[in-house]
């Protein structure tokens, strides 16, 4: 399956007041995931194996590394937990980085919520409007990104332009 959305992630100092917000507008509440996001050395993009307890899916995205909203290009493709696709994903292409996350699940509509706990890195919230058929403009999943980053109190500033994968490669660089 092939979509694409419009995504956003911040530092947060803590969850609350995206789960005040979340609260309030009765979002549904997926779950808590403990995800092991695997990424591996890719041509284009970035293409992870996520093993979770919820989710469990090979990802390959391509987006541009900007702060703000921005839209995203996703393939996912469901796997199984305990298949050999690690190994043989590993094998052919080099591990990257693993990326050990604790991840609370939300959704608002076509609006999917994370709150995230990162090893090694700390607290993020992540947004992503979704537009699974073709039928939503980019801007219409812009401005729905945009609306629950004020409502949730997320400043510019907050805004990270890049992945986790990409924060862990940099912290380990400064090693």
């Amino acid at each position: 399956m092939t979509h694409r959305n419009v995504e956003i992630k911040a530092r947060a100092a803590s969850h609350a007041p995206a789960r005040a917000v979340l609260t309030a507008r009765g979002a549904r509440f997926v779950g808590l995931d403990h995800q092991v996001d695997t990424y591996f050395r890719a041509a284009s993009g970035r293409l992870k194996l996520r093993e979770g307890d919820i989710e469990n899916a090979l990802i390959h995205y391509e987006r541009d590394d900007t702060a703000g909203p921005k839209q995203s290009k996703v393939g996912l493709f469901e796997s199984t937990p305990g298949s050999t696709l690690k190994g043989i994903l590993a094998a052919a292409l080099g591990i990257d980085v693993v990326v050990d996350k604790r991840r609370e699940i939300h959704f608002l509509g076509n609006v999917k919520i994370h709150l995230d706990e990162v090893a090694g890195l700390g607290t993020f919230v992540e947004i992503e409007a979704m537009d699974d058929d073709g039928t939503r403009p980019l801007e219409a999943l812009r401005a729905q990104c945009e609306e629950l980053m004020a409502a949730i109190g997320i400043r510019d500033t907050d805004l990270l332009a890049v992945s986790y994968s990409d924060l862990l490669r940099r912290k380990e660089t400064r090693a």
